[in-house]
């Protein structure tokens, strides 16, 4: 689990502009250009939690840095583990949305089956998907502008009621801990989903998608 993941919204009409083996390449090299990009810069332009570029393309996508994670894909995947052992005690509506919420984002769902990619906006056959970025990056998530606003709706329906599962929780996250203590339900869970909502907030006002790589 020593993978990364950066997170970033996106201007779908401008990566729209290309052909859709092109659109990956378009945004990695926007993102790693030298001088305005953000890949190993040391001075970009940092408004809050958002990292933007600058340069030509300022306004057409910008880097979510989550708080506390150091960029690292681990917090993700330790949040939909213990969504695994906890949802068959959550409440059913509550189970059905959550579950739909992070089949957009992180998890792989209960077999395997992540509904999390649009791979026909970046590739319009399965060889064309090959056509990745250098660096051994791939593209872990990509929801369209629709797929963000639906997420969203999801979120608003979803929030009120996680407090509801603070009690299994507890009870099943400790049951699968190497140490016998459960999981930090505030921190590694509520706090980390509700910044995935962020990022889909600031996407939906814009009317913008959302992009994760994995390198």
């Amino acid at each position: 689990m020593g993978l990364d993941i950066t997170v970033m919204v996106v201007d779908w009409s401008w990566l729209g502009e290309v052909p859709a083996r092109e659109r990956l390449s378009r945004l990695w090299c926007a993102w790693d250009a030298d001088e305005t990009g953000l890949w190993d810069y040391e001075a970009p332009t940092v408004r809050g939690d958002w990292v933007w570029p600058k340069g030509p393309h300022s306004d057409r996508f910008a880097v979510y840095e989550f708080l506390y994670t150091l960029g690292s894909y681990k917090p993700h995947f330790w949040a939909t583990h213990h969504w695994d052992h906890v949802r068959d005690h959550a409440d059913p509506s509550l189970r059905a949305e959550l579950d739909d919420f992070l089949l957009g984002l992180i998890w792989d769902g209960p077999d395997g089956e992540s509904g999390r990619t649009d791979l026909e906006f970046f590739a319009s056959t399965a060889a064309e998907s090959a056509d990745a970025p250098p660096c051994g990056t791939s593209l872990l998530l990509a929801r369209s502008p629709e797929g963000v606003r639906e997420l969203a709706a999801t979120w608003e329906r979803v929030h009120p009621l996680l407090d509801g599962l603070r009690e299994p929780f507890a009870k099943h996250t400790a049951a699968v801990s190497s140490d016998g203590r459960p999981a930090d339900f505030d921190h590694g869970f509520v706090h980390l989903l509700t910044e995935w909502a962020r990022v889909l907030t600031a996407a939906a006002d814009r009317g913008w998608g959302v992009v994760g790589v994995k390198g």
